[in-house]
């Protein structure tokens, strides 16, 4: 029934398994207590009532269930007949169960099954699952599991056929001895992420170099504090506070812009020091000391505010306490005493970039209130040199730094103009730019870059991940998911009749695009919704991210979430590439063999995890994981070292009693097939979300080396998959999303 209120923590939890004895009666007392709430004083409850407490969006199934449970036909169903038919679904052994449900597949009642009731008891599965597929594909479906399972040929399924052919699905079984409450109920909440207990032997060898550099980070704050608040002791303890932090403000307002040194970031990839600092976690760091500033800020500002209250009360001091907070008159200050008035306005400054940084402003639609609030820092950084007399020494190094950096990136950025020579509209309001390779860019897999579009916005530049791989020489792929303003300018820009001035020479542009269409189609993704044009546009990068790990890896574990899998799609292409070129096969006798270990390429096995919630997701690189598949499916068992798994979130899992008939019929074609009716893979799409736990120990049964887990997607799911690899020992790196 209904999920809501205390309740829901007796249900969901049983949902999971098995019920004990006395957890069923708890879940008895409390569906009766939720009946009563949805009955009323009638004390009965209507079919429209039942379908809203199911939650389900396929409405077949609410009316088989109540049609069964209203035993004396009424159109109504008592608290008692909802007893008795729980009690007998709770407590009924497997056969009662397997007799539940081939009672729902026999709609008319006749006592056995037809082809057209199979066929609506699919149709009503798919659109429970959110899965579409052509009428021609459900007739198969249809036909596989009836042919399979009317063993007599007589043009019906009886029940004792419908037992017979769910024992040789084994798991279908197991679930059958599952509490009935898992039928009847919306899907409980995910339990919470294995927790790792701090500082164990698997934390500490995942997150020693960020441990050791938040160490050196407040050892190196402890010691500025006290030296400048020690050498201020004479003056009271509240110029001691404040004297304390502005020196630390002083190495953090300078450090902060080293963490976003992208350049050098992706230089320092290359060296040892890569397996040193915590280069990942730049990010976070960024953001931790964007918040120690802002703390330390207030509580300098209040050191300093008791500072001007003392000495606006003392009888000898000429000035009042808003003329030493808010002028210069005081002489406050190495700059014609501007330390006051600049520290009230650094704070406000601060204070703004704080708030205009948060997620829920970044991630919901304005991330240009982000954009343009952060570039206040060159004026944060000019209010510092006039507030603070040391600052200047501090921002020296790196400030030279970070606009060499900015410097080299603009002219590079603009030294030459690339082009957008074609794009895809993709379903999830996905577009997939081709843009035309410079030929001094060189990238790895995994790489990120900066997209500036003037007909878009001439001052926006956005960072999006690179998903072809470096081998492909003349084009670079983006895939970019409408999630912002400017995101979602560019998708709706293209579904107009002549985007962006694309209709000046289309023929032209068309017949030259075709012929490069035919040189390389293998490798391209051609869709319907496909356009041609020449839009200028600026590229910024490449700049390195963790997955440049993956290739001195020897087990690497890929998961992408929906979107998620950008980085993956560059680094699955240019590993088959090196695969590729590293096999050789005798022209004589046909035999092959590997060289040794070439581009520093470790990996002995790659799981490739996708997960996403809609069937239309999948269509993103369908193409590029069929070639995949193919490329994967000339090597021998033993030398296959790719395996793709793929999920679906939104279609209901194998223990669902909605989902049994479904599944089985989808097992049935894709052994028949050799491919899955949901993506056309040879890999078996798999309903729900995966089992994390089975997942990686099946990853460490396997043996193939030490095991790294790369991660592209939501930082929820992010926690998740960081617990488990904590609980296995694997390495975790996470792309940030």
């Amino acid at each position: 029934m209904n999920t809501s209120g205390d309740p829901a923590q007796i249900g969901p939890e049983g949902c999971r398994g098995t019920m004990s004895a006395e957890e069923d009666a708890r879940w008895l007392r409390w569906v009766t207590q939720q009946f009563k709430t949805i009955a009323g004083e009638d004390g009965e409850i209507s079919l429209q009532e039942f379908k809203s407490a199911l939650h389900v969006k396929e409405s077949f199934f609410a009316e088989r269930f109540f049609a069964l449970f209203d035993s004396d036909r009424s159109g109504t169903i008592t608290l008692q007949e909802l007893q008795e038919a729980l009690a007998l679904l709770i407590h009924g052994s497997p056969m009662d169960k397997l007799k539940f449900l081939f009672q729902v597949y026999d709609i008319d009642g006749s006592g056995s099954i037809d082809p057209d009731e199979l066929r609506t008891v699919l149709q009503s599965c798919l659109r429970e699952s959110a899965i579409s597929l052509p009428d021609e594909k459900l007739d198969q479906l249809t036909l596989a599991l009836f042919e399979s399972a009317d063993t007599d040929g007589n043009g019906a399924i009886t029940f004792e056929e419908l037992r017979d052919e769910l024992q040789r699905f084994p798991g279908v079984m197991e679930n059958l001895t599952i509490s009935a409450a898992s039928w009847l109920m919306a899907p409980a909440p995910r339990p919470r992420p294995h927790q790792p207990r701090q500082l164990t032997r698997a934390y500490w060898h995942n997150h020693r170099s960020q441990l050791f550099c938040l160490a050196a980070y407040a050892g190196l704050h402890v010691l500025l504090f006290a030296l400048a608040a020690g050498a201020h002791r004479h003056l009271g303890a509240s110029v001691m506070v404040a004297k304390g932090c502005g020196q630390c403000l002083n190495f953090d307002c300078s450090f902060i812009a080293v963490l976003m040194l992208r350049r050098c970031l992706t230089w320092l990839r290359a060296t040892w020091l890569a397996q040193v600092l915590p280069l990942d976690q730049n990010i976070q760091f960024h953001q931790l000391m964007g918040y120690v500033v802002v703390g330390l800020s207030l509580v300098h500002t209040v050191a300093h505010i008791v500072n001007f209250v003392l000495q606006a009360q003392a009888e000898a001091s000429p000035f009042q306490f808003w003329e030493l907070l808010l002028t210069t008159r005081p002489g406050i200050g190495w700059v014609h005493g501007s330390a006051s008035p600049t520290g009230v306005a650094l704070l406000l400054l601060l204070l703004l970039m704080f708030i205009c940084s948060s997620s829920c402003i970044r991630r919901s639609g304005h991330f240009e209130v982000f954009y343009w609030t952060h570039l206040s820092y060159l004026l944060v950084w000019l209010l510092l040199i006039f507030h603070g007399p040391n600052f200047w020494k501090w921002l020296l190094v790196p400030g030279i730094l970070f606009f060499l950096e900015k410097a080299i990136g603009l002219a590079v950025s603009r030294m030459a103009a690339v082009c957008i020579m074609e794009v895809n509209l993709l379903p999830s309001k996905v577009t997939h730019l081709l843009i035309k390779r410079p030929p001094f860019f060189h990238y790895r897999p995994g790489d990120y870059l900066y997209l500036n579009i003037p007909a878009i916005a001439r001052y926006e530049w956005h960072p999006f991940t690179i998903s072809s791989a470096p081998e492909q020489k003349d084009t670079i792929w983006l895939h970019i998911r409408s999630q912002g303003q400017w995101t979602n300018r560019l998708y709706e820009s293209f579904k107009v009749s002549d985007p962006l001035g694309c209709g000046s020479k289309r023929l032209s542009r068309s017949v030259t695009m075709r012929k490069s269409q035919r040189l390389s189609k293998g490798s391209r993704i051609l869709l319907e919704n496909h356009q041609f044009c020449n839009i200028k546009c600026y590229i910024d990068g490449p700049y390195g991210t963790p997955t440049r790990r993956i290739f001195a890896s020897e087990h690497a574990v890929l998961i992408g979430a929906g979107i998620g899998i950008t980085p993956f799609a560059s680094i699955l292409q240019s590993i088959m590439h090196r695969h590729q070129k590293r096999k050789h096969t005798c022209p004589n006798c046909q035999h092959s063999w590997m060289d040794g270990v070439q581009d520093n390429m470790k990996l002995q096995k790659v799981d490739f995890i996708w997960i996403n919630r809609d069937q239309r997701s999948f269509e993103w690189f369908v193409s590029l994981l069929t070639k995949l598949e193919m490329d994967q499916a000339q090597e021998t068992q033993h030398d296959r070292f790719l395996e793709l798994h793929m999920y679906m979130t939104s279609a209901l899992g194998k223990n669902d009693m909605k989902a049994i008939g479904l599944q089985m019929a989808l097992d049935l074609l894709a052994n028949k097939e050799k491919k899955d009716s949901i993506t056309g893979l040879q890999t078996r799409t798999q309903p729900g979300r995966p089992d994390w736990s089975k997942v990686f120990q099946k990853v460490a049964a396997e043996k193939k080396g030490k095991v790294q887990v790369f991660f592209c997607g939501s930082p929820a799911l992010a926690k998740v998959l960081k617990g488990h690899c904590e609980k296995f020992s694997f390495r975790f790196f996470q792309e940030n999303f």
